[in-house]
Protein backbone atom coordinates (compact mmCIF):
# COMPACT_ATOMS: atom_id res chain seq x y z
CA UNK A 1 0.00 0.00 0.00
CA UNK A 2 1.41 3.38 -1.05
CA UNK A 3 2.01 5.88 1.77
CA UNK A 4 2.11 9.65 1.85
CA UNK A 5 2.96 12.26 4.46
CA UNK A 6 0.15 13.50 6.67
CA UNK A 7 -0.61 17.14 5.79
CA UNK A 8 -0.13 18.89 2.46
CA UNK A 9 2.55 21.17 3.92
CA UNK A 10 4.74 18.14 4.64
CA UNK A 11 4.34 16.40 1.27
CA UNK A 12 7.90 17.23 0.12
CA UNK A 13 9.65 16.16 3.34
CA UNK A 14 11.29 12.79 2.65
CA UNK A 15 12.16 12.25 6.33
CA UNK A 16 8.71 13.06 7.76
CA UNK A 17 7.73 10.19 10.05
CA UNK A 18 3.93 10.68 10.17
CA UNK A 19 2.43 8.86 7.19
CA UNK A 20 -0.93 7.54 6.03
CA UNK A 21 -2.13 5.39 3.10
CA UNK A 22 -3.11 7.04 -0.19
CA UNK A 23 -6.87 7.13 -0.66
CA UNK A 24 -8.47 4.46 -2.83
CA UNK A 25 -12.07 4.94 -4.04
CA UNK A 26 -14.52 2.85 -6.02
CA UNK A 27 -17.76 3.86 -7.76
CA UNK A 28 -20.62 1.46 -7.03
CA UNK A 29 -24.18 1.28 -8.36
CA UNK A 30 -25.99 3.14 -11.16
CA UNK A 31 -28.50 5.94 -11.59
CA UNK A 32 -29.95 7.35 -8.40
CA UNK A 33 -28.29 4.62 -6.35
CA UNK A 34 -24.72 5.42 -7.37
CA UNK A 35 -22.28 5.67 -4.45
CA UNK A 36 -18.58 6.25 -3.83
CA UNK A 37 -16.86 3.70 -1.62
CA UNK A 38 -13.64 4.81 0.14
CA UNK A 39 -12.05 1.37 0.22
CA UNK A 40 -9.23 2.01 2.72
CA UNK A 41 -10.97 4.49 5.01
CA UNK A 42 -10.31 2.31 8.08
CA UNK A 43 -6.53 2.35 7.46
CA UNK A 44 -6.54 6.12 6.84
CA UNK A 45 -8.51 6.79 10.03
CA UNK A 46 -6.18 4.55 12.03
CA UNK A 47 -3.15 6.51 10.77
CA UNK A 48 -4.85 9.77 11.74
CA UNK A 49 -5.91 8.38 15.14
CA UNK A 50 -9.52 9.37 14.47
CA UNK A 51 -12.67 7.25 14.09
CA UNK A 52 -13.51 6.41 10.49
CA UNK A 53 -17.05 7.66 11.09
CA UNK A 54 -15.69 11.21 11.58
CA UNK A 55 -14.01 11.38 8.16
CA UNK A 56 -16.99 9.77 6.43
CA UNK A 57 -19.41 12.19 8.07
CA UNK A 58 -17.16 15.14 7.12
CA UNK A 59 -17.31 14.13 3.45
CA UNK A 60 -21.12 14.07 3.61
CA UNK A 61 -21.29 17.47 5.34
CA UNK A 62 -18.97 19.16 2.82
CA UNK A 63 -20.54 17.55 -0.27
CA UNK A 64 -24.14 17.95 0.90
CA UNK A 65 -24.74 14.23 0.41
CA UNK A 66 -25.73 11.37 2.63
CA UNK A 67 -22.81 9.38 4.05
CA UNK A 68 -22.63 6.25 6.14
CA UNK A 69 -19.90 4.20 7.80
CA UNK A 70 -20.69 0.56 8.60
CA UNK A 71 -18.88 -0.47 11.79
CA UNK A 72 -19.35 -4.20 11.19
CA UNK A 73 -18.06 -4.33 7.61
CA UNK A 74 -15.77 -1.29 7.80
CA UNK A 75 -17.21 0.26 4.61
CA UNK A 76 -17.37 4.01 4.05
CA UNK A 77 -20.03 5.13 1.54
CA UNK A 78 -20.88 8.60 0.22
CA UNK A 79 -23.89 9.07 -2.09
CA UNK A 80 -22.99 10.23 -5.61
CA UNK A 81 -19.99 9.74 -7.90
CA UNK A 82 -16.99 11.69 -6.58
CA UNK A 83 -13.42 11.76 -7.87
CA UNK A 84 -10.57 10.57 -5.70
CA UNK A 85 -8.74 13.91 -5.96
CA UNK A 86 -11.79 15.78 -4.67
CA UNK A 87 -12.21 13.50 -1.66
CA UNK A 88 -8.45 13.69 -0.99
CA UNK A 89 -8.72 17.49 -0.90
CA UNK A 90 -11.56 17.31 1.60
CA UNK A 91 -9.48 14.92 3.71
CA UNK A 92 -6.67 17.49 3.81
CA UNK A 93 -9.15 20.07 5.14
CA UNK A 94 -10.26 17.56 7.80
CA UNK A 95 -6.62 17.04 8.83
CA UNK A 96 -6.05 20.79 9.20
CA UNK A 97 -9.18 21.29 11.31
CA UNK A 98 -9.35 18.13 13.43
CA UNK A 99 -5.92 16.42 13.38
CA UNK A 100 -2.97 18.82 13.12
CA UNK A 101 -1.92 20.98 16.06
CA UNK A 102 -2.65 24.66 15.46
CA UNK A 103 0.65 25.54 17.14
CA UNK A 104 3.35 23.19 15.78
CA UNK A 105 1.46 21.40 12.98
CA UNK A 106 2.14 17.97 14.51
CA UNK A 107 -0.65 15.42 13.81
CA UNK A 108 -0.14 13.71 17.17
CA UNK A 109 -3.17 15.28 18.85
CA UNK A 110 -6.16 14.13 20.88
CA UNK A 111 -9.74 15.44 20.74
CA UNK A 112 -10.98 16.74 24.11
CA UNK A 113 -14.57 17.71 24.94
CA UNK A 114 -14.73 20.40 27.63
CA UNK A 115 -17.43 20.82 30.27
CA UNK A 116 -18.96 23.63 28.21
CA UNK A 117 -19.33 21.25 25.22
CA UNK A 118 -16.43 22.76 23.26
CA UNK A 119 -13.92 20.80 21.17
CA UNK A 120 -10.18 21.17 21.69
CA UNK A 121 -7.07 19.48 20.29
CA UNK A 122 -4.34 18.65 22.81
CA UNK A 123 -0.92 18.15 21.22
CA UNK A 124 1.27 15.40 22.69
CA UNK A 125 4.40 16.92 21.11
CA UNK A 126 4.32 20.56 22.27
CA UNK A 127 1.42 20.52 24.75
CA UNK A 128 -0.48 23.27 22.91
CA UNK A 129 -4.29 23.18 23.22
CA UNK A 130 -6.12 24.28 20.06
CA UNK A 131 -9.74 25.50 20.01
CA UNK A 132 -11.81 23.96 17.18
CA UNK A 133 -14.25 26.16 15.27
CA UNK A 134 -17.66 25.07 16.57
CA UNK A 135 -19.50 26.49 13.53
CA UNK A 136 -18.55 23.42 11.51
CA UNK A 137 -21.34 20.86 11.06
CA UNK A 138 -19.10 17.96 12.06
CA UNK A 139 -18.70 19.32 15.61
CA UNK A 140 -22.27 18.40 16.54
CA UNK A 141 -21.68 14.84 15.30
CA UNK A 142 -18.47 14.57 17.39
CA UNK A 143 -20.28 15.85 20.50
CA UNK A 144 -22.94 13.16 20.05
CA UNK A 145 -20.31 10.47 19.28
CA UNK A 146 -17.29 11.31 21.46
CA UNK A 147 -14.02 9.46 20.87
CA UNK A 148 -13.11 6.60 23.16
CA UNK A 149 -10.80 7.53 26.01
CA UNK A 150 -7.33 6.04 25.83
CA UNK A 151 -6.36 3.54 28.46
CA UNK A 152 -3.99 4.86 31.10
CA UNK A 153 -0.62 3.30 31.78
CA UNK A 154 -2.00 1.82 35.00
CA UNK A 155 -4.82 0.06 33.14
CA UNK A 156 -2.35 -1.19 30.54
CA UNK A 157 -0.03 -2.61 33.19
CA UNK A 158 -2.97 -4.13 35.04
CA UNK A 159 -4.02 -5.96 31.87
CA UNK A 160 -0.53 -7.31 31.34
CA UNK A 161 -0.28 -8.35 34.98
CA UNK A 162 -3.61 -10.16 34.69
CA UNK A 163 -2.37 -11.96 31.59
CA UNK A 164 0.79 -13.06 33.41
CA UNK A 165 -1.28 -14.26 36.36
CA UNK A 166 -3.39 -16.38 34.02
CA UNK A 167 -0.23 -17.92 32.57
CA UNK A 168 1.10 -18.65 36.06
CA UNK A 169 -2.18 -20.30 37.04
CA UNK A 170 -1.90 -22.52 33.97
CA UNK A 171 1.65 -23.48 34.91
CA UNK A 172 0.53 -24.23 38.48
CA UNK A 173 -2.21 -26.50 37.12
CA UNK A 174 0.37 -28.35 35.01
CA UNK A 175 2.58 -28.82 38.07
CA UNK A 176 -0.37 -30.21 40.02
CA UNK A 177 -0.99 -32.74 37.26
CA UNK A 178 2.68 -33.77 37.37
CA UNK A 179 2.49 -34.26 41.13
CA UNK A 180 -0.65 -36.41 40.77
CA UNK A 181 1.13 -38.55 38.18
CA UNK A 182 4.07 -39.00 40.57
CA UNK A 183 1.77 -40.02 43.39
CA UNK A 184 0.00 -42.57 41.21
CA UNK A 185 3.39 -43.97 40.12
CA UNK A 186 4.47 -44.25 43.77
CA UNK A 187 1.25 -46.01 44.80
CA UNK A 188 1.28 -48.39 41.80
CA UNK A 189 4.35 -50.56 42.65
CA UNK A 190 3.36 -50.78 46.33
CA UNK A 191 0.00 -52.35 45.44
CA UNK A 192 1.62 -54.74 42.98
CA UNK A 193 4.10 -55.89 45.61
CA UNK A 194 1.31 -56.60 48.12
CA UNK A 195 -0.67 -58.71 45.64
CA UNK A 196 2.29 -60.85 44.49
CA UNK A 197 2.49 -64.30 46.09
CA UNK A 198 5.72 -65.12 47.95
CA UNK A 199 5.61 -68.93 47.49
CA UNK A 200 6.67 -71.32 44.71
CA UNK A 201 7.38 -68.54 42.14
CA UNK A 202 10.68 -67.21 43.41
CA UNK A 203 12.66 -68.62 40.50
CA UNK A 204 10.42 -67.02 37.84
CA UNK A 205 10.30 -63.68 39.65
CA UNK A 206 14.09 -63.67 39.99
CA UNK A 207 14.41 -64.01 36.21
CA UNK A 208 12.08 -61.08 35.72
CA UNK A 209 14.03 -58.98 38.20
CA UNK A 210 17.25 -59.68 36.32
CA UNK A 211 15.77 -58.68 32.97
CA UNK A 212 14.08 -55.41 34.02
CA UNK A 213 14.93 -52.95 36.83
CA UNK A 214 12.41 -52.39 39.63
CA UNK A 215 9.84 -49.69 39.15
CA UNK A 216 10.93 -47.89 42.30
CA UNK A 217 14.30 -47.07 40.70
CA UNK A 218 12.64 -45.58 37.64
CA UNK A 219 10.40 -43.49 39.87
CA UNK A 220 13.41 -42.14 41.70
CA UNK A 221 15.04 -41.16 38.43
CA UNK A 222 11.87 -39.42 37.28
CA UNK A 223 11.77 -37.51 40.56
CA UNK A 224 15.39 -36.41 40.12
CA UNK A 225 14.66 -35.23 36.56
CA UNK A 226 11.64 -33.19 37.69
CA UNK A 227 13.39 -31.50 40.63
CA UNK A 228 14.00 -28.38 38.59
CA UNK A 229 10.33 -28.10 37.60
CA UNK A 230 8.92 -28.50 41.14
CA UNK A 231 10.54 -25.62 43.01
CA UNK A 232 9.42 -25.49 46.64
CA UNK A 233 10.01 -22.19 48.43
CA UNK A 234 10.05 -23.54 51.99
CA UNK A 235 12.71 -24.63 54.49
CA UNK A 236 13.27 -28.36 54.75
CA UNK A 237 13.23 -29.37 58.46
CA UNK A 238 14.26 -32.99 58.00
CA UNK A 239 17.35 -34.42 59.71
CA UNK A 240 19.25 -34.79 56.41
CA UNK A 241 18.59 -31.16 55.45
CA UNK A 242 19.72 -29.96 58.91
CA UNK A 243 22.97 -31.92 58.57
CA UNK A 244 23.50 -30.46 55.08
CA UNK A 245 23.05 -26.90 56.41
CA UNK A 246 25.49 -27.61 59.27
CA UNK A 247 28.09 -28.79 56.72
CA UNK A 248 27.58 -25.65 54.62
CA UNK A 249 28.01 -23.43 57.69
CA UNK A 250 31.15 -25.32 58.66
CA UNK A 251 32.53 -24.82 55.15
CA UNK A 252 31.83 -21.08 55.39
CA UNK A 253 33.50 -20.93 58.83
CA UNK A 254 36.57 -22.79 57.60
CA UNK A 255 36.79 -20.44 54.60
CA UNK A 256 36.68 -17.45 56.97
CA UNK A 257 39.38 -19.08 59.10
CA UNK A 258 41.57 -19.45 56.04
CA UNK A 259 41.07 -15.78 55.22
CA UNK A 260 41.91 -14.83 58.82
CA UNK A 261 45.08 -16.90 58.70
CA UNK A 262 46.17 -15.21 55.49
CA UNK A 263 45.45 -11.80 57.04
CA UNK A 264 47.58 -12.74 60.05
CA UNK A 265 50.49 -13.76 57.83
CA UNK A 266 50.23 -10.48 55.93
CA UNK A 267 50.28 -8.53 59.18
CA UNK A 268 53.34 -10.45 60.36
CA UNK A 269 55.15 -9.78 57.09
CA UNK A 270 54.35 -6.05 57.37
CA UNK A 271 55.68 -5.89 60.93
CA UNK A 272 58.80 -7.76 59.85
CA UNK A 273 59.42 -5.23 57.09
CA UNK A 274 59.05 -2.40 59.57
CA UNK A 275 61.61 -3.92 61.95
CA UNK A 276 64.08 -4.47 59.11
CA UNK A 277 64.42 -0.74 58.52
CA UNK A 278 61.41 0.32 56.49
CA UNK A 279 59.71 2.78 58.85
CA UNK A 280 57.82 4.45 56.05
CA UNK A 281 54.15 3.55 55.58
CA UNK A 282 52.74 2.16 52.36
CA UNK A 283 52.30 4.64 49.54
CA UNK A 284 48.75 5.55 48.49
CA UNK A 285 49.21 3.68 45.21
CA UNK A 286 50.19 0.47 47.01
CA UNK A 287 47.27 0.85 49.41
CA UNK A 288 44.78 1.14 46.54
CA UNK A 289 46.35 -1.89 44.83
CA UNK A 290 46.06 -3.95 48.01
CA UNK A 291 42.42 -2.92 48.43
CA UNK A 292 41.69 -3.86 44.82
CA UNK A 293 43.34 -7.27 45.35
CA UNK A 294 41.25 -7.89 48.48
CA UNK A 295 38.05 -6.92 46.61
CA UNK A 296 38.98 -9.12 43.69
CA UNK A 297 39.70 -12.10 45.95
CA UNK A 298 36.30 -11.77 47.65
CA UNK A 299 34.54 -11.69 44.26
CA UNK A 300 36.52 -14.69 43.03
CA UNK A 301 35.72 -16.52 46.25
CA UNK A 302 32.00 -15.88 45.77
CA UNK A 303 32.12 -17.07 42.17
CA UNK A 304 34.05 -20.24 43.07
CA UNK A 305 31.67 -21.05 45.92
CA UNK A 306 28.64 -20.69 43.64
CA UNK A 307 30.23 -22.79 40.88
CA UNK A 308 30.95 -25.55 43.41
CA UNK A 309 27.31 -25.58 44.54
CA UNK A 310 26.06 -25.58 40.94
CA UNK A 311 28.35 -28.46 40.03
CA UNK A 312 26.94 -30.47 42.94
CA UNK A 313 23.54 -30.26 41.25
CA UNK A 314 21.63 -28.79 44.18
CA UNK A 315 18.04 -27.74 43.61
CA UNK A 316 16.90 -24.14 43.34
CA UNK A 317 15.33 -24.17 46.82
CA UNK A 318 18.58 -25.40 48.34
CA UNK A 319 20.52 -22.83 46.31
CA UNK A 320 18.27 -20.09 47.69
CA UNK A 321 19.33 -21.08 51.22
CA UNK A 322 22.98 -20.96 50.16
CA UNK A 323 22.57 -17.47 48.69
CA UNK A 324 21.05 -16.21 51.94
CA UNK A 325 24.08 -17.40 53.94
CA UNK A 326 26.74 -15.81 51.70
CA UNK A 327 28.74 -12.80 52.85
CA UNK A 328 28.64 -9.73 50.63
CA UNK A 329 26.20 -7.13 49.41
CA UNK A 330 23.16 -8.03 47.31
CA UNK A 331 24.81 -6.59 44.20
CA UNK A 332 28.04 -8.56 44.79
CA UNK A 333 26.11 -11.81 45.23
CA UNK A 334 24.03 -11.24 42.08
CA UNK A 335 27.10 -10.32 40.01
CA UNK A 336 28.95 -13.43 41.18
CA UNK A 337 25.89 -15.63 40.50
CA UNK A 338 25.49 -14.40 36.91
CA UNK A 339 29.19 -14.93 36.22
CA UNK A 340 29.06 -18.44 37.72
CA UNK A 341 26.00 -19.42 35.66
CA UNK A 342 27.68 -18.37 32.39
CA UNK A 343 31.15 -19.66 33.21
CA UNK A 344 32.79 -21.16 30.12
CA UNK A 345 30.01 -20.06 27.73
CA UNK A 346 31.23 -18.58 24.42
CA UNK A 347 27.89 -18.05 22.65
CA UNK A 348 24.19 -18.76 23.06
CA UNK A 349 24.00 -16.91 26.38
CA UNK A 350 20.21 -16.50 26.25
CA UNK A 351 19.65 -20.29 25.97
CA UNK A 352 21.94 -20.94 28.94
CA UNK A 353 20.22 -18.30 31.09
CA UNK A 354 16.77 -19.76 30.36
CA UNK A 355 18.05 -23.29 31.02
CA UNK A 356 19.22 -22.15 34.49
CA UNK A 357 16.38 -19.70 35.12
CA UNK A 358 15.32 -21.46 38.34
CA UNK A 359 18.54 -20.31 40.02
CA UNK A 360 18.03 -16.75 38.78
CA UNK A 361 14.45 -16.83 40.11
CA UNK A 362 15.75 -18.02 43.48
CA UNK A 363 18.12 -15.04 43.67
CA UNK A 364 15.45 -12.52 42.62
CA UNK A 365 12.99 -13.79 45.25
CA UNK A 366 15.37 -13.03 48.12
CA UNK A 367 15.14 -9.22 48.19
CA UNK A 368 13.14 -6.37 46.70
CA UNK A 369 14.87 -4.49 43.91
CA UNK A 370 16.75 -7.61 42.81
CA UNK A 371 15.79 -7.00 39.16
CA UNK A 372 17.94 -3.85 39.13
CA UNK A 373 20.80 -5.85 40.66
CA UNK A 374 20.38 -8.45 37.91
CA UNK A 375 20.56 -5.76 35.20
CA UNK A 376 23.72 -4.34 36.71
CA UNK A 377 25.19 -7.84 36.94
CA UNK A 378 24.53 -8.31 33.22
CA UNK A 379 26.20 -4.96 32.55
CA UNK A 380 29.27 -5.95 34.61
CA UNK A 381 29.50 -9.37 32.91
CA UNK A 382 29.34 -7.81 29.43
CA UNK A 383 32.07 -5.37 30.42
CA UNK A 384 34.45 -8.15 31.43
CA UNK A 385 33.38 -10.96 29.08
CA UNK A 386 34.04 -11.57 25.40
CA UNK A 387 32.42 -9.43 22.65
CA UNK A 388 29.84 -12.17 21.93
CA UNK A 389 28.17 -11.48 25.31
CA UNK A 390 27.75 -7.81 24.40
CA UNK A 391 26.26 -8.69 21.01
CA UNK A 392 23.69 -11.05 22.57
CA UNK A 393 22.67 -8.78 25.46
CA UNK A 394 19.35 -7.86 23.79
CA UNK A 395 18.49 -11.56 23.35
CA UNK A 396 19.28 -12.23 27.02
CA UNK A 397 17.08 -9.33 28.18
CA UNK A 398 14.23 -10.46 25.91
CA UNK A 399 14.48 -14.05 27.21
CA UNK A 400 14.44 -12.89 30.84
CA UNK A 401 11.47 -10.59 30.10
CA UNK A 402 9.50 -13.44 28.49
CA UNK A 403 10.30 -15.66 31.49
CA UNK A 404 8.87 -13.00 33.89
CA UNK A 405 12.25 -12.60 35.57
CA UNK A 406 12.55 -9.01 34.28
CA UNK A 407 8.93 -7.84 34.21
CA UNK A 408 9.42 -4.35 35.70
CA UNK A 409 9.48 -2.00 32.69
CA UNK A 410 10.18 1.06 34.84
CA UNK A 411 13.23 -0.64 36.35
CA UNK A 412 14.56 -1.51 32.88
CA UNK A 413 14.07 2.05 31.62
CA UNK A 414 15.74 3.47 34.74
CA UNK A 415 18.78 1.22 34.29
CA UNK A 416 19.03 2.10 30.58
CA UNK A 417 18.72 5.86 31.15
CA UNK A 418 21.29 5.79 33.95
CA UNK A 419 23.68 3.93 31.68
CA UNK A 420 23.30 6.46 28.86
CA UNK A 421 23.96 9.36 31.22
CA UNK A 422 26.66 7.64 33.29
CA UNK A 423 30.44 7.45 33.03
CA UNK A 424 30.35 4.46 30.63
CA UNK A 425 27.73 5.97 28.34
CA UNK A 426 29.87 5.16 25.25
CA UNK A 427 30.11 1.45 26.12
CA UNK A 428 28.85 -0.89 23.33
CA UNK A 429 26.31 -2.54 25.68
CA UNK A 430 23.96 0.45 25.42
CA UNK A 431 24.02 0.38 21.63
CA UNK A 432 23.13 -3.33 21.63
CA UNK A 433 20.47 -2.86 24.34
CA UNK A 434 18.68 -0.16 22.34
CA UNK A 435 16.68 -2.60 20.09
CA UNK A 436 15.20 -4.31 23.16
CA UNK A 437 14.25 -0.97 24.75
CA UNK A 438 12.65 0.22 21.50
CA UNK A 439 10.72 -3.05 21.24
CA UNK A 440 9.52 -2.63 24.83
CA UNK A 441 8.35 0.92 24.12
CA UNK A 442 6.58 -0.12 20.94
CA UNK A 443 4.86 -2.98 22.78
CA UNK A 444 3.58 -0.47 25.35
CA UNK A 445 2.29 1.88 22.64
CA UNK A 446 0.53 -0.98 20.83
CA UNK A 447 -1.17 -2.05 24.06
CA UNK A 448 -2.31 1.54 24.59
CA UNK A 449 -3.82 1.65 21.07
CA UNK A 450 -5.66 -1.60 21.72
Amino acid sequence: MALQNIGASNSDDAFYRYKMPRMITKIEGRGNGIKTNVVNMVDIAKALARPASYTTKYFGCELGAQSKFDEKNGTSLVNGAHETAKLAGLLENFIKKYVQCYGCGNPETEIIITKSQMLQLKCAACGFISDVDMRDKLTTFILKNPPEAKKSSKDKKAMRRAEKERLKEGQAADEEQKKLKKETKKKGPAKDASTKPNSKKKSSSSDEDRSSPPRTFTNKKDEEDDDDDDIQWQTDTSMEAAQQRIKEQLNAVTADMVMLSTDDTEKKSKTANKTQGSPKALSPARETNSKAENGKSSHVRLVEEMKDNLQKGITASQFRTVLGSLSGTQQEVMTALYEALLDGVDKGFAKVVIKKKSYVAAAISLHEGSQLHLLRAIEEFCRKSNPAAVKEVALVLKALYDADLLDDEECIMKWYSEGLSGVNKDAPIWKNTKPFVEWLQSAESESEEE
